[in-house]
């Protein structure tokens, strides 16, 4: 485990909403919707739907399976960043109830949180090391410094 605090100076971008198709994973879909939009790191500001089950990451290392058919998400919070590869990479945590209504919360393990009807979620762009420019001048400036880094 990690405890390292990083406090990072940057802008908060553009909003998008979108929806996540049937079967499709739920940390997977988010990382699918943030390229789609172009965010290379951005902010899980809300989100709405269900898995047909769901698949939890426990502090002990292991996984929590929860049995559906309809896990409802009760909330979502998390992060998407860029790696030094250029892939995306989302950090996800939430509470979920199951079909008899008993509650379990965690990290979604990614590949193992099937959509089950639709899913929609709101994303929030994070610009790094944003200045307060015009919102075009910070991302070129974004893309610049990470063309460079690269």
């Amino acid at each position: 485990m990690n405890n390292q605090t990083v406090v990072e100076a940057g802008a908060m971008g553009r909003v998008a909403y979108a929806r996540i198709a049937p079967n499709e994973d739920l940390v997977q879909g988010v990382e699918k919707l943030c390229l789609a939009e172009g965010f290379r790191n951005a902010f899980v500001r809300g989100a709405l739907g269900s898995l047909v089950d769901a698949c939890l990451g426990t502090l002990g290392g292991s996984v929590q399976q929860v049995a559906g058919p309809a896990v409802e998400i009760v909330s979502l919070a998390g992060e998407v960043r860029s790696q030094a590869d250029g892939s995306l990479r989302a950090s996800l945590s939430g509470v979920v109830a199951d079909p008899q209504g008993n509650v379990f919360g965690g990290p979604f393990v990614a590949g193992s949180n099937p959509i089950c009807t639709t899913f929609e979620v709101t994303l929030e762009e994070w610009l790094p090391g944003a200045t307060g420019k015009s919102l075009a001048d910070e991302r070129a400036s974004v893309s610049e410094s990470q063309a460079a880094r690269a």
